[in-house]
């Protein structure tokens, strides 16, 4: 990796003044901008030499995000600006309520970086705006139900620390919210954004858990594993949502490098996410049935502690769902036919109940 003579280099706050950005001037003709916004320390992990850079497919724009603008899409009944309808699942502005139990709380509109192929273009900014929350929190603490909080955006490491503070504060002095996540990717493309004071504060108000966003083994640098094992040292489980992308990482021994960097990091491979539908993202999106093979293939050559489960997030805000290899080849009430992700069948003999006991 090039290194960056600037005594400057280390402050978050130098990084996201410097960051190199372009609004609105990439795309015209359509309804929609796609804004350009990449951290000079991601930046510097491009190898100009390197045409299928997997950073640069991720950070730069190219010009096939002109060939999907989702009208394909409208026969399913899906809004390619909203596939995963999080605007009608809102209850209150900046608030998502998909499942009984958790809450997706979207307190800014900016990152670090801008990912070419996310799904929440809509609300993205080259603007700092922070969104006010006060009726999140108050729809929050009116439901009992909700005992799970997720705090996203955009990112929300892109606050300042008294402002994400104020939030977690606010959240832990309600008394049914048991867990409060942070769903961040700074330790991948601004890692000095993980200071020993952002640390320090989020360790006060634990249980607190993060889940970062490493998509290939390149992003695993020197720095953002030193800030991963600080993130974890401080007691916050760190977990990863990979999204597989075609041309970056659908490869069976790239991802088998990037989940076992990982786990040897202690970073949980959480989920890999089929990619999302979007305006001018289809070049990422591969076959499901790739997706399902990669997964088969790794459980021949990993520990499950290093495979994440393989995810769908439904258009029409389905939801997640897992797909996974059909192991069941057969299945009878006294048997289960098996087959491992070697191709060899098993038979597994199902408990056979006696009737007779069952209905006495």
């Amino acid at each position: 990796m090039k290194v960056l003579e600037n005594i400057k280099w280390n402050d978050w706050h130098w990084q996201s003044s410097n960051s190199y950005i372009d609004g609105n001037s990439y795309v015209h003709g359509i309804d929609n901008y796609f804004k350009m916004k990449i951290s000079p320390y991601y930046y510097n992990l491009i190898d100009s030499n390197d045409v299928n850079c997997p950073i640069k497919k991720q950070a730069i724009p190219s010009d096939h995000e002109l060939k999907c603008m989702g009208n394909e899409y409208k026969k399913y009944g899906i809004d390619i600006h909203d596939s995963l309808a999080e605007e009608n699942l809102s209850p209150v502005a900046n608030l998502v309520h998909r499942y009984p139990d958790r809450v997706l709380m979207i307190v800014t509109n900016n990152c670090f970086t801008f990912c070419r192929f996310c799904t929440r273009k809509r609300i993205m900014s080259e603007q700092d705006t922070n969104f006010n929350v006060n009726n999140a929190l108050d729809y929050i603490s009116a439901n009992k139900n909700i005992r799970d909080v997720l705090i996203s955006g955009g990112d929300p490491l892109t606050l300042e620390d008294e402002q994400l503070e104020e939030i977690i504060c606010k959240l832990r002095k309600i008394q049914h919210v048991k867990i409060i996540r942070i769903g961040t990717r700074a330790p991948v493309v601004m890692p000095m954004r993980i200071t020993n004071k952002l640390v320090n504060i989020l360790k006060k108000y634990h249980p607190i858990w993060i889940n970062t966003h490493f998509n290939h083994p390149k992003e695993i640098t020197e720095e953002s594993a030193k800030v991963c094992r600080k993130i974890i040292d401080a007691g916050i489980p760190l977990g990863n949502q990979s999204v597989l992308l075609r041309g970056v990482n659908d490869n069976i021994d790239i991802l088998k490098e990037l989940f076992l960097k990982l786990a040897e990091n202690r970073v949980r491979p959480y989920y890999l996410y089929q990619c999302d539908l979007g305006s001018g993202i289809d070049h990422f999106r591969t076959k499901v049935k790739s997706g399902i093979d990669l997964i088969r293939g790794l459980r021949q050559h990993i520990s499950g502690l290093a495979i994440p489960t393989y995810v769908i997030d439904a258009p029409n805000g389905g939801g997640k769902i897992a797909v996974n290899p059909d192991y069941i080849i057969d299945k009878t009430r006294e048997k289960i036919v098996l087959q491992n992700s070697k191709g060899n069948l098993y038979v597994y003999p199902e408990i056979i109940e006696n009737e007779k006991e069952k209905s006495g």
